[in-house]
């Protein structure tokens, strides 16, 4: 079994790691341990078991790491190893009245797979493989528990195949955590978001129903597209075991570009155009000034990276599209984007940072084309007028004929922190009072009121492919309107009792007060 990488060491032993976000916990009884541990081979009530599974790769709780805190912890983790063990798992539970949160690679940014009210961390990294592979059809079945890296080895090694989804935390993350967020691989135009490689899936309810949905013929009409019901639900309708998937041949033919724009306007424009003539290279990025000097060493210049896998007519015909659209634009090394493929994944700098008193994180929203350039300044204006914001910048990373996904970055420090002041809580002093905020916490949530509430403004998605979780729970219900209450009753029928990861996606739960904003409740 691949293991969930943490994202920092917490500073305690586990024994003595305390929960940062004081919500109330619901325990696991001996009885109902018991009955898990018939179920599943491995139900752990260990320490640090339970501390890691307490977090993911949210970037606010590397901060209370260094105080010894993590989110908040679950009182059992159970690894089972097939879908009856699911089953057997939430059915047990949501008897009990016990929450169950599934979690994978916890690779997640915005706190999804957070226990937020401790009950059963239910970890499917032992469910994990490829099932059956349809190779004349194209379509693969896979298991949630599955991490990247062993998706697309089984594919290429054993059959010539690519599902073509290669997200930064490729090496952290699972297919359920793919699917459970809707995400989103840096090859997104030429293969799709994940939402459209989904063909159907296996999805065990809170009562331990197992219901398939899709999967029998392509383009269906057998009534609404139940798959994407599940698809970014975040483990709160159903715990998704396997996915049928669209898969593509390996391909042959490759080929790069990079070129540099006077302005980033100019650059999104070149890129929509190269979208509305049909091209779909595979990579389509691009860096405003700021971030092409801090990734390519082009601070004078606005920097498109173009890079293609295909058949090797098709390469050639989208990098002459791509080339015509581009004419304007000042020709750059193709190396440029060989160093973007070599540090892509790269995050090591992440935790650092806030270990040395700098907030920082990412945001990425979608619009459409006409919206863009002026949501691009407005965000960029937003968090430059927060007190404490060193540095705001953006980079467009997922493109369609229709719009685009921005990555807005920025990173602050309290404006009282001095030389090597505010280590470990980034300019704040929350100690291990979990009531209080930090300057950090505060910082933080103020820098994400500021771009969600644009994006907002804008008309456009809060989110485009980390999802929503803890992070933009408060932003939901405002984003979705009236829908939102659909979802709510949608939620109310599948899971009556609420144990499904209660808190998220600011949907009501009987768990009582979550201790963080907009994580829902009801009597």
């Amino acid at each position: 079994m691949t293991q969930p990488t943490p994202v920092t060491p917490v500073d305690t032993p586990p024994d003595q790691a305390t929960d940062r976000i004081d919500s109330p916990k619901i325990g696991v009884d001996e009885q109902l341990l018991r009955q898990l541990s018939d179920i599943c081979a491995t139900v752990s009530t260990d320490a640090g078991d339970r501390m890691d599974s307490g977090r993911d790769w949210w970037p606010l709780a590397i901060g209370w790491a260094v105080d010894g805190q993590v989110p908040s912890r679950p009182a059992a983790v159970a690894r089972p190893t097939s879908t009856g063990e699911v089953a057997a798992v939430l059915a047990r539970c949501n008897e009990a009245r016990v929450p169950v949160t599934a979690a994978g690679g916890r690779s997640g940014v915005c706190g999804a797979s957070v226990p937020l009210f401790g009950g059963v961390t239910l970890d499917l990294c032992d469910l994990a493989g490829i099932g059956d592979v349809d190779s004349e059809s194209l379509i693969a079945d896979l298991r949630a528990g599955t991490f990247g890296p062993d998706v697309e080895s089984g594919l290429q090694d054993g059959y010539g195949l690519t599902l073509g989804h290669w997200p930064q935390s490729m090496a952290l993350s699972t297919v359920g955590g793919w699917l459970a967020c809707r995400g989103a691989g840096q090859y997104s135009n030429r293969y799709g978001k994940i939402e459209d490689m989904v063909l159907g899936l296996e999805v065990v309810l809170a009562d331990g129903t197992v219901v398939r949905t899709g999967g029998h013929g392509p383009r269906s009409a057998t009534g609404p597209d139940l798959t994407q019901l599940f698809v970014g639900s975040e483990g709160t309708l159903g715990v998704i075991t396997e996915g049928r998937f669209r898969v593509h041949p390996r391909p042959d033919g490759s080929g790069r570009r990079a070129f540099g724009f006077a302005t980033f306007a100019d650059g999104l424009d070149a890129c929509r155009r190269i979208l509305r003539r049909g091209a779909t290279p595979a990579v389509l990025r691009l860096y405003d000034a700021t971030e092409s000097g801090r990734s390519f060493d082009h601070p004078e210049t606005n920097v498109l990276i173009v890079a293609d896998e295909a058949d090797p007519g098709l390469v050639d015909a989208t990098l002459a599209v791509v080339d015509q659209e581009c004419s304007g634009a000042q020709a750059l090394d193709d190396a440029l984007v060989g160093r973007w493929m070599e540090q892509r994944n790269d995050v090591s700098a992440l935790a650092p940072l806030w270990r040395n008193g700098i907030v920082v994180d990412t945001i990425e929203i979608s619009a459409r084309w006409a919206a863009l350039p002026g949501l691009y300044d407005a965000v960029l204006d937003a968090l430059g007028r927060i007190e404490g914001t060193l540095a705001a910048s953006s980079h467009q990373s997922h493109a369609y004929t229709d719009g685009a996904c921005l990555y807005f970055t920025f990173a602050g420090r309290s404006p009282d922190a001095g030389a090597g002041a505010g280590a470990g809580r980034a300019g704040g002093d929350a100690g291990s009072d979990p009531g209080q905020r930090s300057w950090a916490e505060q910082y933080y949530t103020t820098a994400w009121d500021a771009v969600t509430e644009a994006t907002m403004a804008a008309g456009a998605a809060i989110s485009h492919h980390h999802g929503i979780g803890l992070n933009r729970g408060r932003f939901l219900a405002g984003a979705l309107g009236p829908a939102f209450d659909v979802l709510s009753s949608i939620k109310d029928v599948l899971d009556p009792h609420g144990i499904l990861n209660p808190g998220k996606l600011g949907l009501a739960h009987p768990f009582g007060n979550p201790g963080w904003p907009g994580s829902g409740s009801r009597p």
